[in-house]
């Protein structure tokens, strides 16, 4: 037997291992085939096979993925794959030793949150509050209050869209400054409400009682007859994708999480501390709010970048 067709072999053991043992769909297989595929041939170039490979191997590799331009999420696939493939063969007696144990994966760049402009924003509060005035039908007139007040209090306080939509009219009345909001893992954060979310706020419950009953049979702040008792969020960001269009903005680049991504990105542009954007927006770890700082960066290089004398 060659060492090409015996390297062969191990990778079809392992794919059968994948598919009985795990239940590897065939996809994920054809993807584990093509990768230690081409992890075949790249050793057969060194005059090495799977059996024989070293750590030195694999970082040589890796290096040559990278220079072909690979991404280093496929990469990390890539190395991932190996790493099953080289704990089997070593599991099974084929290898003394596993050479990917001492590898780093490849360094993912964490994707920057989309953020809208403080100027697109305006244009959807805007759009939401005309909406309100030009309604003729009662019923319209209640779901459009609804949606400018879901707008002004999520650009107001960059809840997260669940604690937006669950929202009780007790929460809302019991301070007309903040809100106390009970977040992930049970922590609770107090979130100031600005002036246009009271004044949302306060048209929107007008409108409720105009048509009776002012909701007060319900304890939901957005009641629906649904099985939760208030608005889902996919019907929020349904809602949210509709005005989004009529604005003339790219329905597809607009969402709840990405008006909260405006909220925090906002408050950081005009000044606000770090560590108080965190716990309005009930992060357990400051690292995942510094994030938004990394989306200032990226605007200010895109401005200098096409500043006249960039050049």
């Amino acid at each position: 037997m060659t060492r090409s067709s015996a390297d062969g072999r191990l990778i079809e053991s392992f794919l059968e291992m994948l598919s009985a043992e795990r239940g590897a769909a065939k996809n994920t297989l054809d993807a584990y085939a093509r990768d230690l595929g081409d992890y075949r041939a790249f050793l057969a170039g060194r005059q090495k096979t799977i059996t024989g490979a070293d750590s030195a191997d694999l970082r040589a590799y890796l290096t040559a993925l990278e220079a072909a331009g690979l991404a280093a999420s496929t990469a990390a696939r890539r190395l991932s794959a190996l790493r099953q493939l080289h704990k089997f063969l070593y599991a099974e007696g084929f290898r003394t030793d596993d050479p990917t144990s001492i590898l780093d994966s490849p360094r993912l760049k964490r994707a920057l949150p989309k953020v809208l402009s403080v100027r697109d924003v305006d244009r959807l509060l805007g759009l939401a509050r005309e909406e309100v005035d030009h309604a003729r039908l009662p019923a319209d007139r209640l779901r459009a209050a609804r949606m400018h007040c879901l707008m002004e209090l999520l650009y107001a306080t960059g809840l997260r869209v669940s604690e937006l939509v669950s929202l009780t009219r007790l929460t809302v009345k019991a301070d007309e400054r903040f809100l106390t909001i009970r977040g992930k893992g049970g922590r609770e954060r107090l979130v100031p409400l600005s002036t246009a979310a009271r004044q949302a706020l306060q048209l929107y419950d007008a409108i409720m009682v105009e048509l009776g009953g002012g909701g007060q049979d319900s304890s939901w702040l957005f009641p629906s007859h649904g099985e939760s008792g208030h608005i889902t969020r996919q019907y929020f960001a349904q809602e949210l994708k509709g005005l989004a269009a009529r604005a003339g903005l790219d329905a597809d680049a607009v969402s709840p999480h990405v008006l909260r991504h405006a909220f925090a990105s906002h408050l950081l542009a005009g000044g606000a501390d770090l560590r108080a954007v965190q716990q309005m927006l009930g992060h357990a770890d400051i690292s995942t709010t510094q994030i938004y700082t990394h989306v200032l960066a990226e605007r200010l290089k895109q401005v200098l970048a096409n500043h006249p004398l960039a050049g």
